[in-house]
């Protein structure tokens, strides 16, 4: 079954941009509909445009209340008919409007295994505290900030000698492989939240 998504960006787009690339190479059963940025500069709206992807960009009088920009988001990726909202790098907290319209629809990835090290620095605050793992996690967003339901995580052992760039370099290509894997298993029906909060995956 192919689904929409609508992905939420504020920079470079990266990992949109591997979601992309897997449609294009059919390892991917969606379309995206929308893509949103928090940022006008973000170079990922060059790389939706690039795609023939529909995008748009809140100003930042809009984002000076966020229930409001949440809204126009929410609007906008239910006009577009999404079935899912996948984060890509978004650097700002959704909020009520964007999770009532899309409930466990709302998918996010971060760069270490949450939840250790929540937040936008999680590579450092990893690097800094000398971990020998580390790695990535796609979770469904809610009102906590980098605490809904786990989808899967990936480690990433972190190599002797290694700087904080070569880390974030690996993170990324793991990154890069998972958001895509996962979409896919949306996009399959297998993933389910129990009530517990837990995530439970149909096998294949």
């Amino acid at each position: 079954m192919s689904i929409k998504l609508g992905v939420l960006i504020s920079g470079s787009g990266t990992n949109l941009q591997a979601l992309i690339d897997a449609i294009a190479a059919g390892r991917l059963d969606a379309s995206i509909e929308l893509v949103v940025s928090s940022r006008p500069s973000a170079y990922g709206l060059k790389r939706a445009e690039a795609a023939g992807i529909q995008t748009l960009t809140l100003s930042k009088e809009i984002y000076a209340d966020p229930m409001v920009a949440d809204e126009v988001i929410a609007t906008e990726l239910r006009r577009a008919g999404v079935d899912y909202v996948l984060m890509a790098g978004y650097m700002r907290m959704v909020h009520d409007p964007i999770l009532a319209s899309f409930p466990n629809r709302v998918v996010n990835i971060h760069p270490a295994l949450l939840p250790s090290f929540k937040g936008a620095h999680a590579i450092q605050d990893a690097f800094d505290c000398g971990v020998k793992v580390t790695g990535v996690t796609v979770h469904f967003a809610n009102s906590d900030y980098d605490c809904g339901p786990i989808i899967a995580q990936r480690p990433v052992e972190v190599e002797e000698g290694w700087t904080v760039d070569q880390l974030e370099a690996r993170i990324h290509e793991v990154e890069h492989q998972l958001y895509p894997r996962v979409a896919q298993l949306l996009a399959e029906g297998r993933v389910h939240v129990r009530e517990d909060g837990h995530v439970v995956i149909d096998q294949a």
